[in-house]
């Protein structure tokens, strides 16, 4: 480092090489984004038992629970993330995992459905809380030409954390009831919390601009250890003028911007119809509970071979590798309900995991795009209204797939309905890759 008096740590991380600080980060970050992917769909392997020890006639009377974590999230996101802003990405952290460890552990104690639902939705608060905070501190360590794979590697810690309750719900739930989904789902959190404030770092964007400089001077000496500061030096950093919400359709954008919403409202939708109801739908069809969970976290798992496997390509051919996973997602989504007809484990498995890849690797590959596609002084902004939407779309699919279900709709049927949005998808994807790759031709990403 230069031996200038003022130091901009904006221009200190994008110079940098990545060393063993960055590694930790994101070990870190991964592990605790991996047990907020479990409270997300803890309650979702629950159901099957519940509606059996509540003696619930109809599994659709559920839909409020399956839809509450998500509905909470969409006010936990924005409360939570203005705090990680006002107060650090460290501490809003914390905040969000004592929220919903409380009220997760609560909900192992719940006797009614409305109850339940309660209970969730204030889980959700605290969950939706910590993804923005985590994604922000990822992306303000990484250097810029790595942020995105940076926030891709942690973030994918949530499909992975999201499949760990069907190991549990396999193993444990027909010893100790359903009730052990949500002890386990409640107490990591809370154990971890000395864990996190221990090992996780502040973001150190938020020191600097708190001008808390010797915090900073200690932040930059655990990034790079060998690093000699000049005297008296002083750290500042670059802060980007925010555009305003109308110029999320100013020019092409006008056109991009509704198409970026309807992707991630389809996408979200269809998925968390999908992970919501599977043990439910499975168990129906008369698979096995242990066989419905294990199949229910092959969709995640295969959700997390597709985040990882979306980056590169996403690079290097624009939107196509998007549109490609949305057309495979409809004949692969449709023939779940088939294949479960059939009863061959090994060939159900295989499917699901299949149409994990396929949707959440649409999903990821989405996400980034909504980093992409905006300049940087609208970025926060495009991609918190995209993401906004995608919330709502993940509450309807849920909500929807109860009325559905009450219905008495064979699980083919079910599985045809849910593949529905992923035709819409990819129309939707195609009509919007040309004007991508006119948009990163003309402008280039971020700028």
């Amino acid at each position: 480092m230069s031996a200038q008096q003022t130091i901009d740590v904006t221009d200190f991380i994008d110079k940098r090489e990545l060393n063993a600080f960055n590694f930790h980060l994101v070990v870190v970050s991964f592990l605790v984004i991996m047990v907020d992917g479990f409270d997300i769909t803890v309650a979702a392997f629950a159901v099957p038992a519940q509606i059996k020890a509540w003696g619930v006639e109809n599994a659709g009377a559920f839909a409020p629970v399956l839809g509450a974590s998500l509905f909470g999230m969409l006010f936990g996101s924005p409360l939570i993330g203005h705090a990680g802003d006002r107060y650090g990405r460290k501490t809003a952290i914390l905040i969000s995992y004592a929220i919903f460890g409380i009220f997760t552990l609560a909900a192992a104690w719940s006797t009614s459905i409305m109850q339940l639902a309660v209970l969730r939705f204030l889980a959700g608060v605290g969950i939706g809380g910590l993804l923005p905070n985590v994604v922000a501190l990822n992306a303000e360590f990484a250097p810029r030409r790595l942020q995105a794979s940076a926030v891709i590697v942690s973030f994918a810690g949530i499909t992975l954390g999201g499949s760990l309750p069907g190991l549990v719900a396999a193993y444990l739930m027909p010893q100790y009831g359903w009730q052990i989904l949500f002890y386990f789902g409640g107490m990591v959190p809370l154990l971890l919390l000395g864990v996190i404030a221990t090992w996780l770092p502040e973001s150190i964007r938020f020191l600097t601009l708190k001008d808390r400089q010797a915090d900073v001077a200690a932040m930059v000496q655990w990034m790079d250890p060998g690093t000699r500061l000049p005297e008296g030096a002083r750290f500042t950093v670059q802060v980007s003028e925010k555009l305003p919400f109308t110029d999320l359709f100013v020019g092409k954008l006008a056109v991009m911007t509704p198409l970026l919403w309807a992707l991630f409202a389809l996408n979200l939708m269809a998925y968390y119809f999908l992970l919501s109801w599977m043990p439910t739908l499975l168990s129906g069809a008369h698979i096995p509970l242990s066989q419905a969970a294990f199949a229910t976290m092959m969709l995640q798992i295969g959700g997390f071979l597709g985040a990882l496997a979306i980056a590169l390509p996403l690079d290097r051919h624009g939107m196509l590798p998007v549109v490609a996973l949305f057309v495979l997602a409809v004949p692969v989504v449709g023939a779940i309900g088939f294949v479960a007809a059939q009863g061959e484990a090994a060939y159900l498995m295989g499917i699901v995991a299949l149409a994990g890849f396929c949707t959440l690797g649409a999903q990821f590959g989405i996400n980034a795009i909504s980093a992409i596609l905006y300049p940087t002084a609208l970025r926060s902004t495009g991609s918190g209204a995209a993401f906004g939407i995608g919330r709502v779309g993940a509450i309807l699919g849920p909500v929807i797939g109860g009325p559905l279900i009450d219905m008495h709709l064979s699980v083919q049927t079910l599985y045809m309905i849910a593949a529905v949005p992923f035709v819409l998808g990819a129309i939707t994807a195609f009509i919007m890759m040309p004007m991508f790759s006119e948009r990163m031709l003309t402008h280039g990403p971020g700028r």
